[in-house]
């Protein structure tokens, strides 16, 4: 059975579909400084987690190249992600860095005992173009008002998340524990690069700090664990492609807080993102009509 971890992945996308908020509601905080302490609250929880049963930290003595992996991943996406969006204007750059539910959905068909279906495909790439439709809303121009070094760096960030998603399938028997050493390794390293790159800056209101908080809870938190358990136990490929529900829902709460306007495109880009999410998840589906 897939369906129970499919869906706990799915709940990181719910999380992350709140990261352009809850940032946008944090205030002025860096971006190194604001990883630093939301990975930091993230590893906080899960060690809350583990000293219940002491034995679950036995999860944390694996080979190197398991901790290669997650500082690869988690850190290393965030690295890039950021750089992309200093480098390059946002909305293309999101675009480009937004192809990982697409690599995930393709790639996993190297992955020894997954299939690619037609429908997994046809509902990668309407999600895709679902994707495209909001991150290009009401921009301007092309692709060349940034410079090689943001885009390429956002093409770097899809192919770092997919590539750690696709690989953390492969350490499927390493315990989901070990995300809390994920997270603690990438507050450490965001700390540097924010003493390296940035000045410091705090939080000025309640609300803003509650913000904080909110990520470090979710977008960059729990959701780490809960896509872990997914892409280990589930079914990666509709995981692939229901991500793309990410940047719809994202859209959709930042117009119910009055940051955005609803319009037709945003109608058809959900048409788009939910059909091809159900598209690729038919089998599950059938499945669970089946019990």
């Amino acid at each position: 059975m897939r369906n129970l971890p499919t869906l706990i992945g799915f709940s990181a996308v719910l999380m992350w579909s709140a990261l352009a908020l809850l940032t946008a509601a944090s205030g002025a905080m860096p971006p190194f400084q604001l990883s630093a302490i939301c990975f930091a609250i993230a590893s906080l929880i899960g060690f809350a987690m583990m000293v219940r049963q002491p034995i679950r930290f036995v999860a944390l003595l694996q080979p190197p190249k398991v901790w290669a992996l997650g500082i690869f991943g988690l850190f290393g996406y965030h690295f890039l992600y950021f750089t992309a969006l200093r480098n390059a204007p946002a909305v293309e750059a999101g675009l480009i860095a937004y192809l990982w539910p697409l690599l995930i959905v393709v790639g996993s068909a190297m992955l020894p005992g997954e299939r690619l279906s037609w429908r997994h495909i046809v509902g990668a790439l309407m999600g895709l173009s679902g994707t495209a439709l909001i991150l290009m809303r009401g921009a301007e121009g092309g692709f060349g008002g940034g410079s090689l070094v943001g885009y390429g760096a956002a093409i770097l960030c899809a192919l770092t998340w997919s590539g750690y998603s696709l690989m953390s399938r492969r350490f499927g028997e390493t315990p989901t524990d070990i995300i809390t050493g994920f997270c603690l390794l990438a507050a450490l390293l965001s700390v540097v690069c924010h003493m390296m790159l940035e000045t410091t800056v705090w939080p000025e209101t309640t609300a803003q700090w509650l913000a904080v908080l909110g990520l470090g809870l979710g977008p960059v938190g729990i959701s780490f664990f809960a896509w872990d358990h997914g892409v280990k136990k589930g079914d990666i490929q509709v995981l692939g492609v229901a991500s793309y529900a990410a940047p719809l829902l994202s859209t959709l709460i930042l117009i119910a807080f009055g940051y955005g306007k609803a319009s037709i495109t945003i109608a058809l880009a959900c048409f788009l993102i939910t059909g091809g999410a159900l598209l690729a998840a038919y089998d599950m589906l059938r499945g669970r009509q089946a019990l």
